[in-house]
């Protein structure tokens, strides 16, 4: 990729990178979303707030760990999945899950997620392991874990409970991190086009263990995210994006109501 690592804006010029054309991310009115024309066909990626995200894709509208006021997403396209990462109440809430979602819309989930979920929920959802896959409309979703490494934070995601997926659209990968530190699992991604990774403290990692992991696993696009911490642990996603050295950054509206 011919970006540097200060290029974390959109810019008017066209880059290739692999099977992502870059950078054809056009800022979308409405949502703020960001626009990528690829092989496998258009993604659009609409960062809602903090952890959450919707992800329209040739394959159809995916929700990730949808949460909030149901109100955000009244403009947004309805999901035709919903993916959750965690039970935590900033990843997973059954009462937006049930008010933004039809009877019929599939969910998936890891096993912790899916022994709290209510009937109408439960009915509908498949529960995925750290290491396993599952397959949606042509898409495999494999489970990456999602846990921390530094000692006295093993509380917050403790090792074998919570997921990250990659998503694999013909070829196409989103790798999705929940809340992690830099483990190994995610360190040795391969082929990624586009990640979303986490970094707030005392949660998670801070911004260079966030930015350390991407230039391991060098993904082509990534978007910091899940970055409000707790007692000064808020990272600063610009910081993060002069850490990364070959990645195109961007920097999303996580935030539309401010950080505090």
């Amino acid at each position: 990729m011919n970006l540097s690592r200060r290029h974390f804006v959109i810019t008017s010029t066209a880059a290739v990178a692999g099977t992502i054309v870059l950078p054809h991310a056009v800022r979308a009115a409405a949502h703020g979303a960001d626009s990528f024309e690829t092989d496998a066909g258009m993604f659009v990626v609409h960062p809602v707030e903090h952890a959450s995200i919707v992800l329209e894709t040739p394959k159809g509208v995916i929700y990730v760990d949808t949460v909030g006021d149901p109100s955000l997403y009244d403009d947004m396209p309805d999901p035709d999945l919903i993916v959750i990462t965690h039970e935590h109440g900033d990843h997973y809430n059954p009462d937006t899950l049930t008010a933004i979602s039809s009877e019929s819309t599939p969910i998936i989930v890891n096993p912790a997620v899916y022994e709290m979920l209510p009937e109408n929920l439960k009915s509908r959802a498949t529960s995925v392991a750290n290491g396993a896959t599952t397959d949606w409309e042509g898409v495999t979703f494999d489970a990456i874990p999602a846990y921390n490494i530094t000692e006295g934070r093993e509380n917050f995601h403790p090792q074998g409970r919570d997921n990250g997926y990659v998503m694999t659209f013909d070829g196409f990968r989103i790798y999705v991190s929940g809340d992690t530190e830099d483990t190994a699992e995610m360190r040795a991604l391969k082929n990624i086009d586009m990640a979303f990774v986490c970094m707030n403290l005392p949660f998670t990692m801070d911004a260079t263990a966030a930015a350390d992991a991407v230039n391991t696993f060098q993904p082509k696009v990534v978007y910091p995210y899940h970055f409000r911490g707790r007692d000064g642990g808020t990272q600063d996603p610009k910081a993060f994006a002069e850490m990364v050295t070959d990645a195109e950054v961007k920097i999303g509206g996580w935030y539309p109501g401010g950080l505090g």
